[in-house]
Protein backbone atom coordinates (compact mmCIF):
# COMPACT_ATOMS: atom_id res chain seq x y z
CA UNK A 1 0.00 0.00 0.00
CA UNK A 2 1.06 3.57 -0.47
CA UNK A 3 -0.14 7.16 -0.34
CA UNK A 4 1.02 9.76 -2.83
CA UNK A 5 0.38 13.49 -2.90
CA UNK A 6 -1.25 15.18 -5.89
CA UNK A 7 2.21 16.47 -6.85
CA UNK A 8 3.66 12.94 -6.88
CA UNK A 9 0.68 11.70 -8.92
CA UNK A 10 1.30 14.49 -11.46
CA UNK A 11 4.93 13.34 -11.69
CA UNK A 12 3.62 9.88 -12.61
CA UNK A 13 2.08 11.30 -15.79
CA UNK A 14 1.58 8.56 -18.36
CA UNK A 15 4.06 6.15 -16.75
CA UNK A 16 2.75 2.80 -15.59
CA UNK A 17 4.82 2.91 -12.40
CA UNK A 18 6.25 5.59 -10.13
CA UNK A 19 9.71 6.91 -10.93
CA UNK A 20 10.00 7.75 -7.22
CA UNK A 21 8.33 6.08 -4.31
CA UNK A 22 5.09 7.59 -2.98
CA UNK A 23 5.59 9.69 0.15
CA UNK A 24 4.08 7.06 2.46
CA UNK A 25 4.66 3.34 1.95
CA UNK A 26 2.79 0.85 4.12
CA UNK A 27 4.10 -2.65 4.73
CA UNK A 28 1.56 -5.11 6.13
CA UNK A 29 3.36 -7.85 8.00
CA UNK A 30 2.64 -11.49 7.43
CA UNK A 31 3.55 -14.34 9.81
CA UNK A 32 6.60 -15.23 7.72
CA UNK A 33 8.25 -11.80 7.87
CA UNK A 34 11.52 -11.56 9.80
CA UNK A 35 13.04 -8.40 11.30
CA UNK A 36 16.00 -8.31 8.88
CA UNK A 37 13.64 -8.50 5.90
CA UNK A 38 11.50 -5.63 7.23
CA UNK A 39 14.55 -3.46 7.96
CA UNK A 40 15.73 -4.06 4.38
CA UNK A 41 12.31 -3.15 2.96
CA UNK A 42 12.22 0.05 5.03
CA UNK A 43 15.67 1.01 3.67
CA UNK A 44 14.57 0.26 0.10
CA UNK A 45 11.43 2.41 0.43
CA UNK A 46 13.52 5.32 1.73
CA UNK A 47 16.14 4.81 -1.00
CA UNK A 48 13.31 5.03 -3.55
CA UNK A 49 12.15 8.39 -2.15
CA UNK A 50 9.57 7.61 0.56
CA UNK A 51 9.24 10.17 3.36
CA UNK A 52 7.63 7.70 5.76
CA UNK A 53 7.22 3.95 6.06
CA UNK A 54 4.39 2.56 8.13
CA UNK A 55 4.61 -1.02 9.38
CA UNK A 56 1.29 -2.67 10.23
CA UNK A 57 1.45 -5.76 12.44
CA UNK A 58 -0.98 -8.66 12.27
CA UNK A 59 -2.57 -7.31 15.47
CA UNK A 60 -3.28 -3.93 13.82
CA UNK A 61 -0.52 -1.93 15.52
CA UNK A 62 1.17 0.70 13.36
CA UNK A 63 4.81 1.76 13.69
CA UNK A 64 5.87 4.96 11.90
CA UNK A 65 9.36 5.37 10.47
CA UNK A 66 10.59 8.73 9.17
CA UNK A 67 13.30 9.28 6.59
CA UNK A 68 16.74 9.65 8.19
CA UNK A 69 15.68 8.16 11.53
CA UNK A 70 16.21 4.56 12.61
CA UNK A 71 13.73 4.23 15.46
CA UNK A 72 9.93 4.23 15.06
CA UNK A 73 8.13 7.43 16.01
CA UNK A 74 4.85 7.80 17.91
CA UNK A 75 3.02 9.34 14.94
CA UNK A 76 3.18 10.16 11.25
CA UNK A 77 4.43 13.61 10.32
CA UNK A 78 2.42 13.66 7.09
CA UNK A 79 -0.80 12.34 8.67
CA UNK A 80 -0.40 13.12 12.37
CA UNK A 81 -3.96 12.11 13.23
CA UNK A 82 -3.64 8.58 11.85
CA UNK A 83 -4.26 6.04 14.64
CA UNK A 84 -1.47 3.85 16.02
CA UNK A 85 -3.88 0.91 16.20
CA UNK A 86 -6.45 -0.19 13.64
CA UNK A 87 -9.27 -2.67 14.12
CA UNK A 88 -8.60 -5.48 11.68
CA UNK A 89 -11.95 -7.13 12.40
CA UNK A 90 -13.71 -4.46 10.37
CA UNK A 91 -11.24 -4.61 7.48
Amino acid sequence: MAWASAERIRELGNHVCFLRSPEICVEVLSPGNIDAEIREKIALYFDAGASEVWICSDSGGIRFFHRGETEPKPASRLCPGFPTQIDLRSA
